[in-house]
């Protein structure tokens, strides 16, 4: 098998951060011009793609979190219904009765007190949730959901002067 280049392996370390092809190309300092299609013709490149299934298996590992573990987390986000902070007649639960599907999905929580003793007037609960729109984005990346739309783009300036040169 051959070894990468220095670029190459850059672009392996960036694409791992967030896993935009595009991106990594940029910060792995391909030309602005080529990184989208640098980035998508470095996927392709057998020992690239394994290099980047390597990375990911080793960080899986150290970790001990799995795809799968990672995918349940994000589906909680994504699918979460609001309603399951309240109980039946519209007040809050406390943090203690939350299902773990609800919990996971607090990113923070203020919790204020208005007064104390028999002068106590009413507690505040603050939450705030972690975003859906990430988590559903996430989602769809991994089951493909993007794909139909990916294969719908139009084509590259550089594939059409391909095309015509091809044509001549």
């Amino acid at each position: 098998m051959s070894k990468l280049t220095a670029k190459q392996s850059r672009f392996v370390d960036e694409y791992l951060i967030d896993l935009n092809a595009s991106a990594a190309a940029l910060r792995a300092e391909y030309s602005k011009k080529t990184a989208y299609s640098i980035g998508h013709e470095n996927l392709k490149k057998p020992e690239i793609a394994k290099a980047i299934s390597e990375r990911r298996k080793d960080a899986s590992n150290r970790t001990k979190v799995t795809l799968d573990q990672v995918v349940r987390e994000a589906a909680r986000l994504a699918l979460f219904d609001p309603r399951k902070l309240f109980n039946a007649d519209g007040t809050p639960k406390s943090i203690q009765d939350l299902d773990d599907d609800t919990a996971a999905c607090i990113a923070g929580l203020d919790v204020v007190s208005m007064g104390s003793g028999d002068d106590a007037i009413s507690t505040v609960l603050k939450y705030k949730l972690a975003p859906k729109g990430q988590a559903i984005d996430t989602l769809m990346k991994h089951l493909g959901g993007y794909e139909q739309d990916n294969g719908q783009r139009a084509k590259s300036l550089t594939d059409l002067l391909q095309e015509v040169r091809g044509n001549e």
